[in-house]
């Protein structure tokens, strides 16, 4: 050893032996006892020990260090390994030999991985957890911003994190429905605003500012109080819309009404189409904006008033043309009326104010429909009576073409009368049973009202029953002529005999003229037990300028035994006719 140490100085280097030997020659030089000299060595080899024993607790210390690092790196794996959900991970070391150094080095790669791995995962739970909580607020209706929520890094599993973005799917379809509700409700505020005439934009910001068409659709209010206050504003638009509606159709209807009253012409009702047009439509057909706006119903109810003040001036002139529509129809049916005696009811009732011109109206419409409805009662038998009229002028005509010598004269127009004559003849030959069908008729129509049927004021039954007398009276008068005849002939055969020669023939004596229902006289004597019947051309009586029925009519009818073809004929030749077939 001493050796050695000898031999270190020569290198140059210092070693334990070099020093201590030269703290010997040190001692020899200064002459330090041996007792003080093992003292030193003693006191020198205690501090060597000492610093051993540090060096040695530091390096028990560093390995307790190293191997808490290793444990904690292994549960920290453990702990990354179970939150994150996975059962094992790519590059964990599958032994655990090695220095404590070789085993942290082999599991620090994947430890500082799966740290990364964590980070990701956490900040993709916290977007989607955000996202959720975004919606979950516009449904809400929360305008405060929401904190942040702490992601939950006991669990950052796949499987968790998907339940999350399932629930955000969740969430953001039942975001789109009802983006889409939104938009629904606030396009029909605009078309029902737009029909109402009102403000579309201030009418659906007071329900949310978002609705406005400025704000994006993303940015639309979604919650549920915006949903509610747009589904009770769409309620009340739409009852808004039905009254004015239903308050339009009446004001319509009343102006209609007054038009027709007053006769308006057709260039001052089409100021008024815009409201007329939707008289009868319904609520969801009315969609053409501006129709039901305020000013447009304002403006009617002013038209309507107007026209109530105009009516109430112009009443006489309403109810005497309603009269005079009651009297034409009276006329057509003849049924005769007391037409002055009616209009000076009505001046009294108008001048008096006790009566309201609606009523007096209504009263006078009541009136009418009930005259037509008796004139419709009546149709039947008139027809008939003007075909019995009718064919009496044609009867009194042939009467006076039987008596023209010149008939069968070639003069102008003779085919034409000898056309009328034929057609006469057939039709004078109808007239016993058209009075017989009339009679029948009559007699039914007066027992199911249990009044008498009169025209122009004459019973018809009365006027028939007097053509029946003149046709009896008509038929004896032919029976007398037919015996002077057949006298005059036997006095001509004796004559003739006697003398060798034939007289003249004696004059026949004419048969009297019929008269038709138009006509003013009578025959045969019995003009004192005839009734009047009227003219009736056009199938009316005539109405003088006042309103007044013609006081001029014809008288009844006298004669209407029908002439035959052969009676026509022998009246005109004097030989004998045959007995007609009434």
């Amino acid at each position: 050893m001493a050796a050695v140490d000898a031999q270190c100085p020569l290198l140059g280097e210092t070693t334990c032996g070099s020093l201590l030997q030269q703290l010997q020659l040190i001692w020899d030089e200064v002459g330090e006892t041996d007792e003080e000299r093992d003292k030193m060595l003693l006191q020198l080899e205690q501090e060597c020990l000492d610093v051993y024993k540090r060096k040695v607790d530091q390096a028990a210390k560093s390995r307790a260090h190293l191997l808490q690092a290793l444990a904690d790196a292994k549960v920290e794996l453990s702990s990354l390994l179970s939150a994150l959900g996975e059962k094992s991970f790519v590059g964990i070391p599958e032994k655990t030999t090695g220095t404590i150094k070789e085993q942290l080095a082999a599991i620090a790669p994947a430890l500082e991985k799966l740290m990364k791995l964590k980070e990701e995962r956490i900040k993709e739970f916290s977007d989607v957890q955000s996202h959720i909580q975004k919606i979950c607020g516009e449904i809400a209706g929360t305008t405060e911003q929401v904190e942040r929520q702490s992601v939950d890094e006991s669990d950052l599993s796949l499987k968790k994190l998907d339940e999350f973005h399932a629930h955000l799917q969740e969430l953001q379809k039942e975001k789109s429905e009802r983006l889409h509700k939104v938009l629904e409700f606030v396009s029909t505020v605009h078309d029902l605003c737009a029909v109402l005439g009102m403000d579309f934009f201030s009418t659906v910001t007071e329900v949310h500012p978002s609705l406005n068409d400025s704000t994006g659709v993303q940015c639309k209010s979604i919650s549920n109080d915006t949903l509610s206050r747009l589904a009770k504003t769409v309620l009340a638009l739409k009852e808004d819309k039905r009254q004015r509606l239903h308050k339009l159709q009446e004001l319509a209807t009343q102006l209609t009404d007054l038009w027709n009253l007053m006769d308006t012409p057709e260039e001052e009702r089409s100021l008024f189409d815009h409201v007329t047009c939707n008289i009868s439509a319904s609520v969801d057909e009315v969609t053409i904006p501006g129709a039901l706006a305020l000013d447009l119903i304002e403006q009617a109810e002013v038209e309507v008033e107007r026209l109530d003040q105009l009516k109430a001036s112009r009443m006489k002139e309403i109810a005497f043309k309603r009269q005079a529509e009651l009297e034409e129809i009276f006329a057509r049916a003849h049924i005769e009326i007391d037409s002055e005696a009616a209009r000076d009811k009505i001046m009294a009732l108008i001048d008096s104010g006790n009566v309201e011109p609606a009523d007096l109206l209504a009263d006078m419409d009541n009136q009418i429909a009930k005259a037509k409805d008796e004139a419709l009662s009546r149709k039947e038998i008139l027809d008939k009576v003007e075909k019995w009229m009718s064919a009496c002028e044609e009867e009194s005509w042939l009467e006076d073409y039987n008596r023209d010598d010149n008939r069968y004269n070639a003069s102008r127009g003779a085919h034409l009368n000898l056309k009328r004559a034929e057609k006469a003849r057939v039709l004078v030959n109808k007239i016993p049973a058209l009075v017989d069908t009339l009679v029948t008729k009559t007699r039914a129509w007066e027992e199911d009202r249990g009044i008498s049927f009169t025209y122009d004021g004459v019973p018809l039954l009365a006027m028939l029953d007097e053509y029946a007398m003149l046709r009896h009276d008509r038929e004896e008068e032919k029976r007398r002529l037919r015996d002077q005849k057949k006298f005059h002939e036997q006095l001509s055969k004796e004559q003739e005999a006697m003398f060798g020669t034939t007289p003249s023939p004696a004059r026949q004596v004419g048969v009297k003229k019929v008269v038709g229902p138009r006509a003013n006289g009578g025959a045969n004597g019995t003009a004192g037990r005839r009734l009047s019947l009227p003219a009736h051309q056009n199938g009316s009586r005539s109405i003088n300028k006042d309103g007044k029925r013609d006081s001029s009519r014809p008288i009844a009818p006298v004669n209407y035994v029908a002439i035959s073809k052969e009676d026509a004929t022998s009246h005109i030749s004097g030989t004998e006719p045959l007995p007609s077939t009434p």
